[in-house]
Formats: structure tokens, C-alpha cells, sequence
């Protein structure tokens, strides 16, 4: 008989002591902060996509620039850019992080692109997706 071993991050066995901050910052404090790794790793993901190259002071190659592929003619080609895309800047930024579902869908009657992504973290049992809307 195998034993499926899992790996938990040593933070998580302390749950006073957070570990990342929520997005969006609305709450009482401005920050809400989060206490399980799981919630860390889906909000540092939020922030990723909705980085774009050249934003952030002092580290201009962090960002994916998603949001620059959306609103040209969204066609198969360019669903498998943007896949592909994701792909190479998770390997780069978020290892541990594998890409199980990425769905990007036009919307053209409100002008919005949809973008989910369902992900996996390595040696864990953290299983999560994050749904985006870009509006133009």
C-alpha cells in the first residue's frame, strides 16, 4: 500500500500569523491580510495578470501583459498565444504553479474579455481557479 504523502506549508499550521495581503484593498483596515497559503498564492496570481510589463519600479520584467494580447481579434491563434504565454511566465514566476484549465472568452456585446484559469499547486493538495474580466 502507497502512501500519498502532501506536503503543508509551515505557515499554514499557524493560524495567526498572516502570510499575504487580500486583493481588493476595501477593507476596514485598507489591508486585509491572508492566513492561508492558498489565498496567497490566488491573490500573488491575481496581481501577476493584472501586471502589465513596465509597471512595476525597479522590476520591469515582472507583469504579463495580458491584458495588451486581449482586445486584438480574438481568434484560435490567439487563444494559443495567450495560453502559451501563461504557460512560460508561470514556469518563470510561480514554478510550483501548473496551469490545468485556461479558458479565454470574448464578450463582444459588453466589450469584456473572460479569462479563467484552473490551477494546481505542486505537492500540495491547493487546487484553486482564478476568473478575470478586462474591460476596454
Amino acid at each position: 500500500m502507497a502512501i500519498n504523502s502532501v506536503k503543508i506549508d509551515p505557515l499554514d499550521l499557524q493560524p495567526r500569523k498572516a502570510v499575504g495581503i487580500k486583493l481588493p484593498f476595501s477593507g476596514d483596515a485598507v489591508f486585509n491580510s491572508t492566513y492561508q497559503t492558498r489565498d496567497a498564492i490566488k491573490t500573488n496570481l491575481i496581481n501577476y495578470f493584472l501586471t502589465s510589463k513596465g509597471e512595476r519600479y525597479l522590476n520591469v520584467e515582472f507583469g504579463n501583459g495580458l491584458q495588451a494580447l486581449l482586445f486584438d481579434q480574438l481568434t484560435e491563434d490567439k487563444v494559443q498565444e495567450i495560453d502559451q504565454k501563461i504557460k512560460q511566465d508561470l514556469a518563470i514566476y510561480f514554478p510550483r504553479v501548473q496551469a490545468s484549465k485556461i479558458e479565454t472568452e470574448g464578450l463582444p456585446d459588453t466589450n469584456t474579455v473572460q479569462f479563467s484559469m484552473k490551477y494546481q499547486v505542486q505537492d500540495t493538495n491547493i487546487e484553486d481557479e482564478i476568473i478575470l474580466n478586462f474591460e476596454q
